[in-house]
């Protein structure tokens, strides 16, 4: 068995949600769940079918976004995930919907960070073993710290 690193570009203002998923109907419930949380979300969506024709079945509602996460998903290439490039919401907005979406199984990451996936290969199977998301702390926050996470938070409307 094998270990690859699999870095994906993330598209400029864009976060990226990936995870495990397992059945076909997949795309077509994430296209719901984006629609029906964030009304002008743009969003691209693949996975990876891992039997019968293991084709990368995608969906979305913007070219870039779409192309990318094909892109991500051929880079990536294992069984039964799924990775989906969003803008105009963060995750925390979407996020709730897609693990109350029947199919899927888990969900690995959820930024805007560099993020790199550990594929675990074993002749024609892959999985995800792992995910490195952003970077490494360089320290403990300080009080002035919380202070600047706190008026960020009410910056953007998630705190009162």
């Amino acid at each position: 068995m094998e270990i690859e690193r699999i870095k994906v570009s993330i598209p400029e203002g864009a976060n990226v949600i990936a995870g495990q998923t397992h059945f076909i109907k997949t795309v077509e419930d994430l296209y719901e769940v984006f629609t029906n949380s964030v009304p002008g979300i743009k969003f691209g969506i693949a996975f990876c079918e891992a039997s019968q024709d293991r084709l990368i079945r995608w969906d979305g509602n913007d070219e870039d976004l779409m192309k990318a996460a094909i892109e991500a998903a051929e880079a990536v290439g294992a069984g039964h995930f799924f990775i989906t490039f969003i803008r105009n919401a963060f995750p925390i907005n979407v996020l709730p919907a897609i693990k109350a979406c029947p199919e899927i199984c888990s969900v690995f990451c959820a930024t805007a960070n560099p993020v790199d996936f550990l594929i675990a290969g074993a002749g024609d199977r892959r999985g995800v073993v792992g995910v490195l998301d952003g970077e490494s702390p360089l320290g403990v926050e300080t009080e002035e710290d919380q202070g600047k996470r706190k008026k960020l938070l009410r910056d953007i409307g998630y705190k009162r």
